[in-house]
């Protein structure tokens, strides 16, 4: 007698809304979109919060893929899981993460990047695996973002790209950690690694900026210089370690001349967290000869490339680029988590507003306008 193996029910498509831009610069609009299911190795998660990101008002500015759901930094539940999943199961708290960790490519098992060779940067609005979306409508392909797109209520990512957590970390608080709040850190901690007693400037006081500043009061060190056009920035900023603000508007020398005769000439680590290319060589020019660290982290809206006399280098002047803050996403950021739960690092205190999802365009707004630090947005009412 021949036995059947037992039916497995396989995930439905699934309808609910979705901010959804339909050209750059446009609102986004809120519609109903169609969510696939999990293919093999990925997982659909029921978004719980996001938070916005300079990166995703940049994208979606001035690139080119339309129309496309953004969002990144997030938190969730797993929904269903694909074909090979073993790591998650339904009901399962995440953190989603814009890099991945596959933890068997080369650059996984080096030990010296977290640039995954399979699960890295995305850039074409597809899923890694099969180069398809997940997102339709009417049969139409709605493109991703960073391969999270959370500004839906339902999303599918890889399972490389996201990290079980406790279901008792506040999901509203930790989404911070999946891109801004990290990275700062990250670039402080791993990237720079920031001595005690050292000096510090920092061009540009957002989430990622005044997340560096926290890694470096962490660390121990004396000076932490802020800089930036935003006087309401210079109060806030204190909070989070900054000992002078600089306002450029309000210099009449050159900024890297201000800084310099502020650190005795030239602070041991700088930092360009505003995404202007132009604003590196500034930041070089603010660091000390002999080991003047420069880390830039931003990501520029218009001329991608540097441009630095080869004279800085001579005097022994570093240049560093930072992705994520250099952290392994499934590796490191639990520790991060642990860290919060802990209340060693601040998170919290990023958030300004809380919104719900129908004012997406609200946060935006409020970003371009200089007026937050982080929006976190609540998917459920």
């Amino acid at each position: 007698m021949q036995m059947s193996l037992p039916c497995v029910k396989q995930p439905d498509v699934i309808t609910c809304k979705a901010a959804v831009a339909w050209g750059a610069g446009k609102p986004l609009v809120i519609e109903e979109v169609n969510v696939n299911p999990p293919q093999a190795m990925e997982i659909r998660i029921k978004v719980v919060c996001t938070s916005l990101c300079r990166s995703d008002i940049t994208a979606w500015e001035s690139q080119a893929i339309f129309p496309r759901i953004f969002g990144h930094e997030a938190t969730g539940i797993v929904e269903s899981v694909g074909q090979g999943v073993t790591e998650f199961t339904e009901g399962d708290h995440v953190l989603t993460v814009f890099i991945g960790e596959c933890g068997k490519c080369r650059q996984c098992i080096s030990g010296k990047s977290n640039i995954c060779e399979v699960l890295g940067l995305e850039r074409r609005g597809v899923m890694h695996c099969d180069q398809r979306t997940r997102f339709s409508i009417n049969g139409e392909p709605i493109y991703h973002y960073c391969a999270v797109s959370s500004f839906s209520e339902y999303t599918v990512v890889h399972s490389g790209c996201a990290v079980k957590i406790s279901s008792v970390v506040p999901l509203e608080k930790v989404c911070l950690l999946s891109c801004g709040v990290a990275a700062g850190l990250g670039a402080a901690w791993n990237v720079a690694d920031i001595s005690n007693g050292s000096s510090v400037v920092i061009f540009g006081l957002g989430t990622v900026g005044l997340s560096v500043a926290q890694g470096a009061k962490l660390r121990g060190a004396s000076q932490i210089i802020g800089v930036d056009t935003n006087p309401e920035k210079g109060e806030n900023a204190k909070a989070f370690g900054i000992t002078a603000f600089i306002n450029p508007h309000d210099s009449k020398d050159p900024i890297q001349q201000v800084i310099k005769n502020l650190t005795g000439g030239g602070a041991d680590y700088s930092f360009e967290c505003i995404g202007d290319t132009g604003m590196v060589t500034t930041a070089l020019q603010a660091c000390c000869d002999g080991w003047g660290l420069t880390v830039t982290l931003g990501v520029p809206k218009v001329k991608p490339e540097v441009t630095a006399h080869y004279g800085i280098f001579l005097t022994g002047r570093t240049l560093k680029g930072s992705l994520f803050g250099g952290w392994k996403p499934k590796s490191d950021l639990p520790s991060l988590v642990d860290m919060y739960t802990k209340k060693e690092i601040q998170v919290d205190e990023y958030i300004t507003h809380n919104l719900p999802f129908e004012d997406v365009n609200k946060a935006f707004n409020l970003m371009r306008e200089g007026k937050c630090l982080r929006c976190v947005i609540h998917m459920a009412k």
